[in-house]
């Protein structure tokens, strides 16, 4: 098949939009057929109510990638990787070029996360700010990472996320106990308008 007749395919497999709701099945689109678009396309269509999470988690899963859909799509996030690294290497940022993604940076980006937001990192002059239900959920995160990684890591993979995972529980842990002993308003409720009841 020569290279102007083969035809692209695009497949949506999103399971969620932008705003929340559950996607229904999408027909394949191709890039060479477009159809002309009708009035009655143009309106905007009648959204269901959003699924209960405990439905969604139950929904089957759409079915893989076949592995040739899987290579020819590895190897284009290849290509445009480097052709990303190539545009900043031409504009002179080289240190901008990230490094190959590791088990060992991946561990690294979670725990710099964690982190930042248990206010541990934070920006000179500025004063620190604490998200601590998203720390719990990237400590959460490398607890299943620890997990499902179970007998297939290195033994330095093995102690660097225990090592991780020790010290932001530790982390975790003092900060919590620190927001339960702050003090807090007398007639104990706070109303959004900053208002005590």
């Amino acid at each position: 098949m020569s290279e102007k007749n083969k035809e692209f395919v695009v497949q949506d497999r999103r399971r969620f939009a932008i705003e929340g709701d559950v996607l229904q099945d999408k027909a394949t689109e191709t890039r060479e057929e477009e159809k002309p678009i009708s009035p009655a396309q143009t309106a905007v269509p009648k959204t269901e109510p959003p699924v209960p999470q405990a439905a969604a988690d139950e929904e089957e899963l759409p079915p893989p990638p076949t592995a040739a859909e899987e290579q020819e799509q590895q190897e284009a996030y290849r290509a445009s990787g480097k052709q990303i690294d190539d545009m900043i290497n031409q504009a002179g940022n080289r240190e901008h070029v990230p490094a190959e993604m590791t088990f060992e940076r991946l561990v690294e980006s979670f725990y710099m996360t964690a982190l930042m937001q248990l206010g541990a990192i934070r920006q000179e002059n500025e004063q620190p700010r604490v998200d601590i239900i998203g720390a719990r959920q990237t400590i959460d995160s490398l607890n299943v990472l620890q997990e499902k990684t179970k007998g297939n890591l290195t033994e330095r993979e093995q102690t660097l996320l225990q090592n991780v995972l020790f010290e932001l529980r530790m982390a975790w842990i003092e900060i919590t106990n620190a927001i339960a002993k702050a003090p807090r308003p007398e007639s104990g409720i706070v109303t959004p308008g900053g208002k005590s009841k």
